[in-house]
Order: structure tokens, then sequence, then C-alpha cells
């Protein structure tokens, strides 16, 4: 969504993509973005991961993608190196890169969602990462994708002054519907019914809240509106065989397992149920959709603390996992749910700035760097390679 903005707000920089998703390709960029996968990993709790290529171990894949993010640095020469949410990477690959980009004189910038976690975790895990010197010494910007009003991800984590001078809260990314106006073969049927858009985001962790959608289907009772479900693209397959196997035996309930373009099903929804992840907050903000929200609370307290603050402002609705064993609870939020307050109903000043902040921002930074290489050039220096992006704008 941002490298989506950055060129339409300028479409002659480029921007280059590092990511380890495997559904990474399964997107459509415009001409002037790219993207390069790195091995990927299998995320095994807060901060525990495992190869996703079984051949290789942890140390193996951390090595190949520092080596692979360095090496692209070096090449691609960004304007701005904008790194997402973890300072030095998952396990560190990220150091090498940054270190070499300050020698260029590239702008480092480091993007944070929202909600990290918990702030005592989040210091602590700051702390055993070693992140909180390359947020001091080697970003240069801070750049929030929020607003103070939900959460300030760097209350009581513990960061300096200087650190705190370099954050600018963007608010959130707005999403837009394919411009196109064309929908997908798994959107929505000519003529179809009104429906409840569920959807677990990447659906790793999704099955508690499908089965409790489903249950509350299975009860009998008449929740008067239809769901239609994306499971996920990282499901546990059985879940997904079980779940299916389900749905087919109630005719008020469809499912899919992935889209691609998930935005047109929010747009013909009349509400959603999902859980409280990042993107799934922008959308639901976006759409201006009534939604339901039921947070995951392991490994991180981000969903948890994102919905609980939404629901406190009016922007949706929580319901508290720990009363999934109750159809009936779910049952009565999804009735209620075509009818309940939408998010603009709630007037937050810049809610929805995000991606216009991040165009501004960028456009400083590039201008910043630029007159650095001048300067450089007036006086003779050269300038030594060294650092690693996870999405760099480069003039390239």
């Amino acid at each position: 969504m941002i490298a989506q903005a950055l060129v339409a707000h300028r479409p002659e920089i480029s921007v280059l993509i590092v990511a380890g998703s495997p559904v990474v390709g399964s997107f459509s960029f415009p001409p002037q973005v790219d993207f390069i996968r790195v091995p990927g990993v299998v995320k095994l709790g807060a901060d525990t991961y495992a190869p996703s290529n079984p051949g290789l171990s942890i140390e193996d894949l951390t090595e190949i993608r520092s080596a692979i993010i360095k090496k692209t640095a070096e090449i691609f020469d960004p304007d701005v190196f904008l790194v997402d949410k973890e300072p030095l990477g998952m396990r560190g690959e990220v150091g090498a890169s940054l270190h070499y980009l300050k020698t260029t004189g590239a702008r480092l910038v480091l993007g944070l969602r929202d909600i990290m976690d918990e702030p005592s975790r989040l210091a602590e895990e700051w702390r055993r990462k070693e992140a909180f010197s390359a947020i001091e010494d080697l970003y240069d910007d801070i750049w929030i994708y929020g607003l103070p009003e939900i959460c300030d991800p760097l209350d009581g984590v513990g960061v300096s002054r200087a650190v705190r001078e370099k954050a600018v809260f963007t608010g959130y990314l707005q999403r837009a519907d394919d411009p196109s106006g064309a929908l997908p073969a798994e959107a929505v049927a000519p003529g179809e019914a009104p429906f409840v858009l569920v959807t677990t985001g990447g659906g790793g962790d999704g099955a508690m809240l499908v089965d409790w959608v489903l249950r509350a289907y299975e009860s009998g009772a008449d929740l008067g509106v239809r769901a239609k479900i994306v499971l996920g693209p990282f499901m546990d397959s059985a879940h997904q065989s079980d779940f299916q196997r389900r749905v087919a035996q109630l005719p008020e309930v469809d499912a899919i397992t992935f889209a691609a373009s998930i935005e047109p099903l929010f747009e013909h929804s009349v509400g959603v149920v999902a859980m409280g992840g990042y993107n799934t907050f922008c959308e639901i903000l976006s759409f201006d959709k009534p939604a339901v929200i039921v947070p995951r609370q392991q490994p991180r307290l981000e969903q948890e603390i994102r919905a609980r603050q939404a629901e406190v402002l009016g922007l949706s609705r929580m319901l508290d996992p720990d009363m999934s064993a109750d159809a009936g609870a779910m049952a009565e939020a999804i009735r209620a749910l075509p009818r309940q307050a939408r998010p603009r109903s709630v007037a937050v000043e810049g809610i929805l700035g995000g991606l216009d902040a991040i165009c501004r921002l960028t456009d400083e930074a590039i201008a910043a760097h630029r007159r650095e290489q001048d300067a450089a050039r007036g006086t003779g220096l050269r300038r030594l390679g060294g650092v690693r992006p996870a999405t760099g704008a480069g003039h390239g």
C-alpha cells in the first residue's frame, strides 16, 4: 500500500520491496514497484522462528537474508530505506545494511504500527535484540502508522528524548478498492444477498474465530445475515478441511481460502467480524464498516490493546476471546452488526491520513538526501558503501 501510494504520488521513483512472505508474488504491483523474496520463516512464538525450508538452520537463513539485503542495498542505492517494525530485523539481519546505508547518506526510516506490544514486553525485547542503539544512532526518522488517540507505541518503552523527536504520527493507512472496479471471481456474485465478512488475516492463528462463527450459525439461531469467511493462506490445512466440511452444511455461509484482493469483499459487506491485526483495522476504517473484533492474546497483546481502545472510542466493538465457548454471544454480535455504528460516526481528525503524510515525509527525505549528495560532490568527498531495507524508495 505504501509503495503504491509513493509511485502514484511520484511516478518517476522506483520502489524495491524485500520480503519473506511466500504470498508476496500473489499481489499485483505498478511497474515502478518490484520485490525480492528472501527465505522465509514460520513464527512459533512472540520472538521464536523456524526456517520455512527445513534444510536450513535459523543461523544459515539469517546469514542468507542479511547478505541478500545488503547486496540489494548496495546496488539499488536508495534515497530512503524504510524498515518495517523490527529495528534490526527478525534476528539482526538488517544491521549490516543499516550501517552501510548510513555511510551513503540514505534516509533511514523505521516504520512502526500504532501498537507493537505491551510496553514492558517491547522494552525487554528491544533490549535483548540490541534495538535501542539502532533506534538511537542509526535511524533518522520513525514513522508511526497510527494516532496517539489509539496508542503511542513508544510510551513506557524507555526511549530517549532524541528518539522521541524522530517520531511522527502519520495516521492510519487508507485502503482503496480496485480502481478498475473489477471484482475477483471469489468476491461477490451478481444479486448476492447481504453478507458479513469474516476474516482472519493470514489465518495462522484464526481457527478459534472461524470455529466460533460457525458454531453461531450451527446453533440454529436466526442471525438475519449471511457470512462470507476468508480462512487465510496460512491456516493449518486440517483446520481448513474441517471448516470447509462444516460450511458445506450451512446454506447461510460461504468460505474461501485466500483473496489476493480482499478490498472488494470489505466494500460489499454489511459488516466485519475479524481479528485485531493492523491491516484489518485499516480496512475496517477505510471502508467504514461496523466491526466486531476478536483479538488474539498470544503471543503479543497488540491486537487486544488496539481492540479495547477502538471500542472505547466507539470505532468498533470487541468480543473477548475468553467468551468463545458461548456461541450465543457471537450470534448476538453478528445479528446486531448491520445496525452497529460505523467508524466514521466518530470524528477522529486525521485518522486515515497516513499515506498522504508518508508521501510528504518521503518528499522531504529524498530532498534531504539529494542535498547531501550535492554537498558531498561539491567538496570532492567520496562515500563508502555500507545496510538492509524492507522497502527502499530509490532513484534507480
